[in-house]
């Protein structure tokens, strides 16, 4: 099978108020070895326009690079809820999917859906759901889920979301969409630069930084009405916010005793900051550990930038990173076993991650110009922004390295991060 394919979704994206923003691209670059052969069958639509989930399955699972789509009504038999096993294995079929969209009064419809493994011809896994019209793309995701973790065993990533920053025609909009790229709405549009967006834990909030007063200021945005507050606007820069994971502080870098130095605040954007330690050096880019014992950040205390790791209860500080001159941007996963950061190579700026109880580091990118790492939800992939023929893109890997795909629009994009 192709290792390396290209699947274009043209995604018409309805913004919010400022600049026509065009479709985007999704391009897979790279994709495992051996993929696992999936048939899906039609589900029917119950009424017109409405979300097509078997399109909607075959986008995500082929994004995922880990599968092999087959869309071919004639392997399956009667009403396309069952397959046609002999026809299912002369094609080399590993699982097949099928499903059917039932609708119901009140714009309700009812979803079930089948996995079977088409070596042993028996059913894997299968539901049936009643949900409104307008949450069939998110069943569709479910089931990809579903999918992912019967085939695999081990989660996937398709039903979460994503915040980034995109640049075009001298304006700058903060957005928020599904990993697919569709239900896209703008946090803030400005033509001042917006960086830095952080999700609260509970995904509910972004905090980022808005230049719009000319000056760095860190905000607090509710996604559900729109109402912001600023929780860090003192003397100098504010800068970095990185949420506890409790939700009710934030870390940020501010320069109000000349160099950048690492406090906590209030998430209400109430009292006074709290330094966090003291350093002649430039401290930035904090991130808290899962558990809330660590914050990781970025320092140049030790004569190059580098990665450390401060503890709460202690005050005691630890370099972490020691391979190279240029170790940045620290990310962790979820699970506290990954910590993914931009690695300076030869001059070019990469995406690499490293194994904490092992200490060991790998590069997963060949672009040079990366910044910014996020992992999913699942902690198997890392989103980040790279640049591509001089333009501003966003990019994932697999925490392997192998599994490698591009998102693209018109404009700069820039500063992601993926939900909880």
């Amino acid at each position: 099978m192709d290792s390396v394919r290209r699947l274009l979704v043209s995604l018409f994206l309805l913004w919010m108020a400022g600049p026509v923003w065009s479709a985007m691209t999704i391009e897979i670059v790279g994709g495992a070895a051996n993929r696992i052969v999936v048939a899906i069958g039609p589900f029917g639509q119950a009424a017109a326009g409405q979300e097509d989930v078997a399109r909607v399955l075959t986008d995500d699972l082929s994004m995922s690079g880990q599968f092999s789509i087959v869309n071919e009504p004639s392997l399956l038999v009667g009403d396309a809820s069952t397959p046609a096993w002999g026809r299912v294995r002369r094609n080399n079929v590993d699982a097949v999917v099928v499903g059917q969209v039932t609708p119901l009064p009140d714009a309700n419809v009812e979803v079930r859906f089948r996995l079977y493994d088409a070596v042993r011809a028996r059913q894997m896994v299968g539901f049936s759901y009643v949900v409104p019209l307008r949450a069939l793309r998110g069943v569709a995701h479910r089931i990809a889920e579903e999918v992912h973790l019967a085939l695999l065993g081990s989660p996937g990533a398709y039903g979460g979301r994503i915040t980034y920053v995109v640049k075009q025609a001298g304006r700058y909009a903060l957005k928020v969409s599904d990993v697919d790229g569709h239900n896209v709405s703008s946090v803030l549009e400005s033509p001042e630069p917006i960086i830095s967006p952080a999700w609260s834990p509970d995904g509910n909030q972004i905090a980022y930084v808005s230049f719009e007063e000319r000056r760095p200021i860190v905000y607090v945005q509710t996604l559900s009405d729109g109402k912001r507050r600023a929780v860090s606007r003192f003397r100098g820069s504010n800068s970095a916010p990185a949420w506890s994971p409790d939700g009710k502080r934030i870390v940020v870098a501010l320069t109000r005793d000349q160099s950048s130095q690492l406090y906590q605040v209030d998430a209400l954007g109430q009292g006074e900051p709290v330094r966090l330690m003291r350093s002649s050096s430039i401290d930035t880019e904090p991130v808290y550990s899962q558990d809330g014992r660590f914050i990781f950040f970025t320092s140049d205390r030790g004569g190059s930038p580098q990665i450390y790791r401060f503890e709460l209860a202690s005050g005691e500080t630890q370099r972490i990173t020691f391979d190279g001159s240029y170790n940045v941007s620290p990310a962790l996963s979820r699970d506290g076993r990954w910590l993914a950061f931009v690695h300076r190579v030869e001059g070019a700026f990469r995406i690499a991650v490293m194994e904490l109880a092992t200490r060991q580091v790998q590069v997963l990118t060949e672009t040079d110009y990366d910044q910014a790492p996020s992992f999913a939800a699942n902690d198997r992939i890392i989103l980040y922004a790279t640049r591509v023929q001089g333009r501003g893109v966003l990019a994932t890997v697999s925490l392997d390295g192998k599994i490698k795909q591009r998102l693209t629009q018109e404009g700069d994009l820039r500063e992601p991060a993926w939900s909880p």
